[in-house]
């Protein structure tokens, strides 16, 4: 069955030549293709093209995008959205001048939002997150990562991934699990370091490698939270699992963990707010990519990552909303690619990449989505704008009026 976006107004490629992915000054170029259409068969992109050249009889469905802007389907590669509870009270606290550290330090933050989600059921847990993926699948994302670690023992840490699971099973976009356990230390493990990595690495580990309850293990480096030997010891022990790895680090302190990180092959290390800058030239061969979170810094108005200076590296840089409830309570994945254009210095091409092939190598799924090159999932986001410019321009405005995963429309599901 053939199908056919028919003329938008453009068609933002990405176009990789291959490559599937986008490194240092490769980000600029998005390659858009105007008077084109888009064929669809299978699920797959067939072909490209021009407009004119397309016998609409050949077709079992024909969408006109006239006058609108096609991108990939976004890719939303680094959130902690499932979570309960609220941290309004501790935003508060902010907004009066408290450090995000020092309400950690005080029993908040993250462990605030364990004792929400202990006390949540699986079906309460489906209920709050369900209107957030929702949210998400209406700005044009196709694809969405999900942690857990807000559960911080077996029983809540499994809770959230089959909840996250089951959420895969029942969205038609393609929703990746991540397991979090290495948060950070629950308040019963707070003086027994090590009777909670033993949990993790003993208990947990092999539990969700065996159920195939995650693609990834994550981690948070830092020193509210893990050192870089106890990240080394749960990578290590991840990776003989089968998880490939991802890495929080360099957000507040420099405490080793992004050498570790590159030791181990992550996929991606995420924040890099204060990376020094000996350490942003490992970046200029490594095949992990740099997912910058720019809706942290302005929710905690702190620093930016230095993305300039990682492109000018030729680091791979991935964008992301990091939304969660206590240091980027934002799902706009809109608003992130303003922030980085305003706050970071990158184009709006740049920006474009990120969110896309990047953000779809950030996650190992590159060589199907993130660009529109034929052979690729038929993945989009169809913006209402003859001018992607529009897309950044419009900061915190969803101009997303379509979505569609695998050749099939999505958003607004009453099409």
């Amino acid at each position: 069955m053939l199908k056919l976006l028919f003329n938008p107004a453009s068609i933002i490629t990405v176009n990789t030549n291959g490559k599937n992915v986008k490194r240092g000054k490769d980000l600029a170029e998005v390659h858009p293709l105007s008077h084109h259409s888009i064929i669809i068969e299978d699920d797959k992109i067939k072909d490209i093209i021009p407009s004119p050249s397309a016998n609409k009889s050949k077709f079992s469905e024909i969408i006109n995008l006239e006058g609108k802007t096609v991108l990939p389907g976004l890719v939303e590669c680094h959130t902690h959205t499932a979570f309960a509870g609220s941290r309004a009270d501790e935003f508060r606290q902010k907004l009066s001048g408290v450090s995000y550290e020092e309400i950690a330090n005080a029993g908040g933050g993250i462990n605030s939002t364990v004792k929400a989600v202990r006390n949540a059921s699986f079906e309460e847990l489906v209920k709050l997150i369900k209107p957030r993926i929702d949210h998400f699948i209406s700005q044009g994302i196709t694809t969405l990562e999900i942690k857990s670690g807000y559960g911080l023992d077996f029983e809540n840490e499994i809770k959230l991934l089959q909840v996250i699971n089951y959420f895969n099973e029942i969205y038609e976009i393609d929703i990746i699990p991540t397991f979090l356990g290495a948060h950070t230390f629950p308040l019963e493990f707070k003086n027994d370091r090590k009777g909670y990595l033993d949990l993790i690495l003993n208990k947990m580990l092999p539990y969700i490698s065996e159920q195939k309850l995650a693609v990834f293990c994550d981690g948070f480096c830092e020193k509210t939270a893990f050192t870089a030997d106890e990240i080394d010891l749960i990578f290590s022990r991840a990776s003989e699992s089968g998880l490939k790895l991802k890495l929080h680090t360099e957000q507040f302190n420099t405490v080793g963990g992004l050498d570790i990180a590159l030791k181990h092959k992550a996929v991606s290390v995420d924040h890099l707010e204060v990376i020094n800058e000996d350490d942003i030239k490992k970046f200029q061969n490594t095949e992990t990519v740099a997912v910058l979170l720019p809706g942290v810094s302005f929710f905690l108005k702190y620093q930016y990552a230095p993305a300039r200076k990682l492109i000018e590296n030729n680091a791979i840089v991935g964008l992301a909303t990091d939304f969660n409830p206590g240091s980027s309570h934002i799902a706009s994945l809109n608003l992130i690619m303003s922030l980085a254009a305003l706050k970071m210095k990158m184009t709006i091409e740049e920006t474009i990449s990120a969110v896309t092939i990047n953000a779809a190598k950030a996650l190992c799924r590159e060589k199907e989505i993130g660009s529109i090159e034929i052979g690729k999932n038929a993945d989009f986001a169809v913006f209402e704008t003859e001018e992607y410019a529009d897309i950044v321009y419009s900061v915190g405005r969803n101009l997303n009026c379509m979505t569609i995963k695998k050749g099939n429309v999505i958003f607004p599901e009453s099409r």
